[in-house]
């Protein structure tokens, strides 16, 4: 059975504090360790209230101290807010202090909204055409030191970081393929071209130095609870933020409500049923059906889950649920 993965968008619960979301993140970190997921990463948000994972670097640092084994790494850095050798430091040293077991995601999105993009101090417009060259930059800060080479990234020259590209569309795929690095799609919140995105990577893909075939990693909302009912109370709130988000009201992590009828329109649901299709949301046989048809269709080579939950420890045990499935889905693959 492939590996599972935990995407942590560092929720702040409404009434909650971002202190709180991120000693629950490092809480939620080493509980995942010990069921046995592989990764932990984080994202990098910006001016979003419900989400306090803005200084990533700063997170993963914080959570790769409480942890041993897993590895744990960004989903992602959006590079185009940062120099290069600025991520290449700040990953350099986190390499350093925890080898072996860091990883770098990168995306090309600012990750919030224009103005504060322009707070930032990202050149607008324009960015987006110097990704790939950024990406470049970066992996030759983190590799060996080259002749005549100045410039150094202190920590960060040769630990060789492992470096994945995420996106949402065609553009990442035909990059990670043609730089032979591994993909991460975002299918938990961008559908779409999901399947596309998969063939394009898998089809142009490169060997490099440091992958020798395609390695496409899959982003999955699943929510699990001991009855389908249940989950599907706590997977409101999911919702409920979604539509926020969409409508340009983003806030912290509302309470799960019994029914959402009432809460949004017919239309709303639709939206935010299509852009949240690929999740799995029930009980511990429905997470385990709903797992193994979606590694079925999209023969993914890992999966990496996102559970936006209310309750910290309602989060906690969905998270249980899903390795037990996990590891029944890996005795039958192996009988």
């Amino acid at each position: 059975m492939i590996p599972f993965s935990v995407l942590d968008l560092a929720p702040v619960p409404r009434g909650s504090t971002s202190g709180e979301a991120l000693r629950h993140s490092r809480d939620l970190a080493i509980h995942a360790e010990a069921l046995g997921f592989h990764r932990y990463w984080l994202a990098e948000h910006h001016n979003m209230t419900g989400i306090a994972s803005a200084a990533t670097a700063v997170v993963i640092g914080f959570i790769a101290e409480a942890t041993k084994t897993i590895r744990v790494g960004s989903g992602g850095i959006m590079l185009p807010n940062h120099a290069p050798l600025v991520i290449a430091e700040q990953f350099g040293t986190l390499a350093s202090l925890y080898p072996g077991r860091i990883d770098l995601g990168l995306g090309r999105a600012p990750g919030t909204d224009y103005a504060t993009a322009r707070a930032l101090r990202r050149a607008l417009g324009s960015s987006d055409d110097r990704f790939p060259e950024d990406v470049v930059e970066l992996q030759h800060y983190l590799g060996p030191l080259q002749p005549g080479q100045t410039v150094r990234a202190v920590p960060g020259m040769d630990t060789q970081v492992p470096l994945w590209l995420l996106g949402s569309s065609l553009f990442s795929a035909r990059l990670s393929a043609e730089l032979g690095l591994p993909f991460a799609f975002a299918s938990h919140f961008a559908p779409d071209l999901m399947m596309k995105a998969l063939e394009v990577y898998r089809t142009m893909f490169r060997p490099s130095a440091t992958l020798a075939k395609p390695y496409a990693m899959l982003g999955i909302n699943v929510v699990a609870a001991d009855t389908d009912q249940e989950a599907q109370r706590l997977f409101t709130s999911q919702q409920q933020a979604f539509w926020n988000l969409r409508r340009g009201a983003p806030g912290q992590l509302p309470p799960p409500v019994n029914s959402m009828e009432g809460v949004w329109t017919p239309m709303e649901k639709a939206q935010v049923d299509h852009a949240l299709s690929c999740a799995v949301v029930g009980s511990p046989d429905t997470v385990r059906e709903g797992l193994a048809a979606f590694v079925e269709s999209t023969q993914a080579d890992e999966l990496i889950i996102t559970a936006q939950v209310f309750d910290h420890e309602a989060r906690k045990h969905s998270y249980t649920l899903v390795a037990e499935q996990h590891a029944k889905l890996a005795a039958s693959a192996a009988a």
